[in-house]
């Protein structure tokens, strides 16, 4: 009694021991006539041991035995059918796979290589795929690549099974599990993570070496115009360069528009021919794009004018793969958005839409006016600033500083005032001690004996004249002291703040240099 699997990966032909194992092949037979294999995935294979299947839910934790369906819940498990002369002695060998002792369902497995003994007495043996009957499979099953769990990482699954030979009697009960088509693809109950389907095939064995090649090189050069895309070198991905346009490069310095115009003209109707240069310099950067009117003159000037000789230089030409003019052409359209209590929406326009080129040329003008009226106020505070430096250089002190810093020469008057007014307070207390020995003298001399000599009288009065002129010489010195004092004080403050100034505008001035 035998049955015929068939896999994504070859046919098996299955022999079943009906005889010794009853309960199992029956089971067997059953599953495969209710067409319940249909779609199950290998979910387990190890190298050299096994291959499990059988279980719709593709994670090795399902599985019912037919005759849950017949009769119940309760008789999802059935007993096992061990016998001491099945063993699992050869590759092919097909035996339950069970959740424990009599614990059998759905779940079934193949061996891969011979002399497994230590499964024996375990697992109910039932059949055997014999030689040239699909060996070839299961050798191709044993190859697959698989995670650290077995489970391949390409599907691997029951896509039919038909019964050849089937001694037991259907019961009553299962034309009703029977279904009218057979089942294909995934079954319902599948819940396993996906992976590459059974029918995917690599594209190395479905192309040619040439096709191959071609189609590499084209998902290649897409994923570079993404990159090109995402960094805004390019407009879009599939954007095209011109196919009117020559690239050509390795010219000499000495090369101008001109010759290159007059020589590629004799090709067909040259549009322009434009070297690029530097654009501070002007130089020749030594390449240039030449565009042409049709397509077929730039594919001659390809084929005719590459490694020709120009101004004692080898040229290279191909077609130029630039769309730097294709980003006014090519319009990305536009995005408003409306803003949170307003009614009106405001319209945030592209760069290169064609309608605002103008506009965005006009503020670009605008924009190299301001710089240049910003680089000539800076032109005239730097002379400005030279002239106040030479000025300080030759002693113009007070005058340098009030023009530097209005805010300075504010502070400077406030301290003069204050100076002065203390200056003031000082003369004043000085003239009040004038006053009072004046006094003092005065008094000495009219409170003095009445028959003093006039003599003494006399020298008494020079010596309070002599005391007074000596005490408002101290004052005198005093007063100069502090005010020199002063002076030589406000001289360190101000050539302190000069320092600082200059400090500042030399920094200002490097920094403007390295920018």
């Amino acid at each position: 009694m035998s049955v015929l699997i068939v896999t994504s990966l070859g046919d098996i032909v299955v022999d079943l021991h009906t005889d010794r194992c009853p309960l199992t092949t029956k089971n067997f037979l059953k599953l495969c006539k209710m067409k319940y294999y249909n779609g199950c995935l290998f979910h387990k294979v190890e190298k050299d041991f096994l291959a499990q299947t059988g279980d719709r839910t593709g994670t090795g934790a399902g599985g019912d035995s037919a005759y849950k369906f017949l009769y119940g819940e309760q008789a999802r498990f059935f007993e096992d059918e061990i016998h001491p002369d099945l063993k699992h002695t050869r590759t092919g060998t097909i035996a339950m796979a069970s959740a424990g002792q009599n614990l059998n369902a759905s779940q079934f497995y193949f061996t891969l290589r011979d002399d497994i003994d230590y499964l024996d007495g375990k697992h109910t043996v039932f059949g055997a795929v014999e030689e040239k009957e699909g060996l070839d499979t299961l050798a191709k099953i044993n190859e697959a690549y698989v995670d650290n769990n077995g489970r391949p990482f390409k599907d691997i699954r029951i896509k039919h099974t038909y019964i050849l030979d089937d001694p037991f009697d259907d019961p009553p009960q299962l034309p009703e599990f029977i279904p009218e088509n057979s089942p294909e693809g995934k079954p319902a109950d599948e819940i396993a993570e996906e992976r590459l389907e059974d029918n995917w095939v690599p594209l190395d064995e479905t192309l040619g070496p040439e096709d191959l090649e071609e189609r590499l090189r084209v998902k290649e050069a897409h994923t570079n115009a993404a990159i090109l895309e995402s960094v805004g070198d390019i407009p879009d991905a599939d954007i095209k360069p011109p196919e009117n346009v020559l690239f050509v490069c390795k010219l000499n310095p000495v090369t101008q528009d001109e010759d290159l115009y007059t020589i590629f003209s004799r090709f067909g109707n040259v549009m322009s021919a434009d070297i690029i240069r530097d654009y501070k310099t002007g130089d020749s950067l030594c390449y240039a794009f030449i565009e042409f009117e049709t397509k077929e003159a730039c594919e001659r000037a390809y084929f005719k004018m590459d490694n020709t000789l120009i101004d004692d230089r080898r040229i290279h030409v191909d077609f130029s793969q630039s769309v730097a003019r294709l980003w006014s052409q090519y319009r990305q359209g536009k995005r408003s958005h409306t803003t949170k209590g307003n009614t009106h929406s405001i319209q945030y326009d592209m760069l290169f839409d064609e309608d605002n080129l103008e506009t965005v040329g006009d503020r670009a003008n605008g924009q190299e006016k301001t710089k240049k009226q910003n680089a000539s106020h800076h032109s005239t505070e730097r002379n400005q600033d030279k002239r106040i430096s030479d000025r300080h250089r030759h002693g113009d002190d007070i005058t340098r500083y009030d023009r530097v810093d209005g805010k300075s020469r504010g502070n400077r008057k406030h301290g003069d005032y204050h100076r002065d007014k203390r200056a003031d307070e000082r003369g004043d207390e000085d003239k009040e001690h004038r006053r009072r020995l004046h006094e003092r003298s005065r008094h000495v001399y009219d409170s003095g004996d009445p028959k003093r000599s006039f003599g003494s009288q006399l020298e008494n009065e020079r010596e309070g004249g002599d005391s007074h002129r000596e005490n408002e010489g101290d004052g005198r010195k005093r007063l100069n002291d502090d005010e020199l004092r002063r002076r030589n004080d406000g001289d360190r403050k101000r050539k302190s703040r000069d320092h600082d100034v200059d400090d500042y505008h030399e920094r200002k001035y490097r920094e403007k240099d390295r920018k």
